[in-house]
C-alpha cells in the first residue's frame, strides 16, 4: 500500500490571527460574509483548492459553516466571495454561513486543502461527499482557527 505524505499549507487571515477572535463583520452580528484567507506553500501539481469550515463546539455536534471545492489555486480567498462550487452547510444552504453560537465562545476551523484533481460533485452536496471525493487527491492541507462569542442584543 502506497502512503503519500501530505504537505502543510500555511493558512492565515488579515482579519484575525490563529486562535483569535473573528471580527463581528464576519458573523451573524455583522455582515455575515466570509473572512479573507491567505494560503501559502501551495504545492506544484495543485489543480484545485477546497475549504471546509467547521464548528466542533456546536450543541448537536460538528456544524458545517462552509463547504466549497474546485477553487482555482490562489494565495488569496477574498472576503465576501464564493470562489468555487458550494456544498450544503449545516443550515441546509450553500455558501458561507456565519458564526452565530447560541451560547459561549465557539471555535471555527477553516480547513484548506490543495488537491491534484478537479472534483466531479453535484453542487449542494454534503461535506461527507466532498471528503470522500478528495481523500486520495490531497497534496497539502492547513487550518486556521478563529473564535467567536455572539454579542448580546441591545
Amino acid at each position: 500500500m502506497k502512503t503519500t505524505a501530505i504537505a502543510q499549507l500555511t493558512i492565515s487571515s488579515p482579519a484575525f490571527g490563529n486562535e483569535e477572535n473573528i471580527p463581528s463583520k464576519y458573523t451573524c452580528n455583522g455582515d455575515g460574509i466570509n473572512p479573507p484567507l491567505e494560503i501559502k506553500n501551495i504545492p506544484e501539481g495543485t489543480q484545485t483548492l477546497a475549504i471546509i469550515v467547521e464548528d466542533p463546539d456546536a450543541p448537536n455536534g460538528i456544524y458545517d459553516h462552509w463547504v466549497v471545492w474546485n477553487i482555482k489555486p490562489t494565495n488569496i480567498i477574498p472576503e465576501n466571495s464564493n470562489p468555487g462550487i458550494s456544498g450544503n452547510n449545516s443550515a441546509g444552504k450553500t455558501g458561507y454561513h456565519p458564526p452565530c453560537p447560541p451560547t459561549g465562545t465557539h471555535r471555527y476551523y477553516f480547513h484548506v486543502f490543495a488537491l491534484d484533481h478537479h472534483l466531479d460533485l453535484i453542487p449542494g452536496g454534503p461535506k461527507e461527499k466532498l471528503q470522500e471525493a478528495m481523500e486520495a487527491h490531497i497534496l497539502a492541507s492547513g487550518t486556521i482557527i478563529g473564535t467567536y462569542k455572539r454579542l448580546a442584543k441591545l
